[in-house]
């Protein structure tokens, strides 16, 4: 048996090129002419044994450095946050593990109730009607979010605050590049949308205006003053949210979004390098047909016994071709149950408490940085991140962090050049006393 995991003997080998009428695997190549074909050796490292190869790779591995042995204070869109023990239980079990598209409901029970329950959370945190059973990650979310309000408005203009994520706003322009879709940017002021600029951009060609919530940098947006601006001259409003932040803020739904996309990594799903996650996308009622993905709906069978079934499933992979709204088919279904898990486990105080530990923790991280003369850079309520400006390039700061086991803060100067030295610092409900005073001890030299 020459692999570990695909098993084929001789015998096996026989069989199949005998039932497909050939005498070897060259003959399956026969019709590539020979001297087009390729004849070298790849230029690959040998292949070791087993244990040769396990060791090469415990040695590379143990080169990166993780949660587990050092201390993060590193956020940006990715989260260190508490994951109870019987989420990976759940999502190891093979029926979940394994599944994929329940396109045979009737055999898709456990998965499609899983689904359900996702989508109902998701409505109850977003303070929204309708979720579907989610999507990649929050940033195709929020540019599929942008695309739904575009084709529902007939307009083609879509106002981004800038502190909306980098990279989502990096996504939002490639999505919208192809429907020809115009993308400006809102400044920012003192850390949050300005306000005044967005009224100056309103106008009558505007499909959309998009917020973050807490936006990129912690910072909490003024939902309540942005929302009629936001709605002028029938333009939509779409807010994308840290659903863990939506456990002790006020639902963007009661806000009068529109649409509320965001990331579930903050329920269940481990930081793995940034990625794979899984998006979230609820709406009004309203939107219910336009939204891309799956809905999952519940109903009875007919012995009155409790089922679930896809609901609204004609979408763009079936029969909508060319009047669909998104081109996405596929979607994070075993994140999502991850998700499901966590927040089951948790239930609603403990995503509450959770929450309040994260702003705690954080104001507190803040309150010693400024007692130890380190500048915040931006007043005003934050949720469980926060600016601080420095004298020197952040990366440095980071390296020598990194010696003494933190991972420190991102640097913001990589996407926004006027915050050069500037370091976005996370502090989750996972950070001790001790961490904090630790990490700030250590930022005591590197402050302007």
């Amino acid at each position: 048996m020459k692999h570990r995991y695909l098993p084929m003997t001789e015998e096996d080998k026989k069989a199949m090129l005998e039932a497909i009428g050939v005498e070897s695997i060259d003959d399956l190549f026969k019709d590539i002419p020979k001297e087009v074909r390729f004849k070298r050796e790849y230029n690959i490292k040998k292949a070791k044994s087993e244990t040769e190869l396990l060791k090469e790779l415990s040695i590379l591995a143990a080169k990166n450095k993780d949660f587990k042995t050092y201390v993060s204070f590193l956020g940006a869109g990715v989260y260190d946050h508490y994951i109870p023990v019987i989420v990976d239980h759940v999502i190891s079990r093979s029926e979940f593990y394994t599944a994929y598209t329940p396109y045979q409901p009737e055999i898709s029970q456990g998965e499609l109730q899983a689904i359900f329950e996702f989508q109902t959370m998701i409505c109850e945190l977003t303070g929204m009607e309708i979720a579907n059973s989610s999507m990649y990650d929050g940033g195709t979310a929020l540019a599929e979010a942008a695309m739904l309000a575009a084709g529902q408005t007939k307009k083609k203009k879509v106002l981004v605050s800038k502190a909306v994520h980098p990279e989502s706003r990096a996504v939002l322009k490639t999505y919208a590049k192809g429907q020809n879709i115009e993308v400006f940017e809102i400044p920012i002021k003192d850390g949050v949308t300005d306000i005044d600029e967005l009224k100056k951009r309103m106008n009558e060609e505007v499909a959309a205006v998009i917020i973050q919530y807490p936006n990129f940098f912690g910072q909490i947006e003024p939902l309540k003053d942005i929302e009629p601006i936001a709605h002028t001259g029938k333009s939509m409003f779409i807010v994308s949210a840290n659903p863990l932040a939506l456990g002790v803020l006020t639902p963007p739904g009661e806000f009068g979004a529109d649409i509320v996309v965001g990331d579930a990594q903050p329920f269940g799903i481990p930081t793995s390098f940034g990625g794979p996650h899984c998006g979230y996308f609820a709406v009004s009622k309203t939107l219910m047909r336009k939204v891309p993905g799956r809905l999952v709906g519940q109903t009875t069978d007919e012995d009155g016994r409790r089922g679930f079934v896809l609901t609204l499933q004609a979408r763009e992979q079936h029969i909508r071709r060319d009047k669909a709204t998104s081109n996405i088919c596929s979607n994070q279904a075993l994140n999502a149950l991850a998700a499901s898990v966590c927040m089951t486990a948790l239930g609603k105080k403990g995503v509450k408490e959770m929450a309040i530990q994260n702003i705690q923790k954080a104001n507190y991280a803040k309150k010693l940085m400024m007692e130890n003369g380190i500048e915040i850079a931006f007043n005003g309520p934050s949720f469980n991140e926060f600016v601080v400006r420095f004298n020197q390039p952040i990366k440095e700061i980071n390296q020598k962090l990194l010696q003494k086991g933190i991972i420190g803060g991102y640097d913001l100067g990589r996407d926004y050049p006027e915050l050069e030295n500037h370091m976005l610092i996370a502090v989750t409900e996972l950070r001790t006393k001790e961490e904090i005073d630790t990490f700030i001890k250590e930022l005591g030299d590197h402050h302007a």
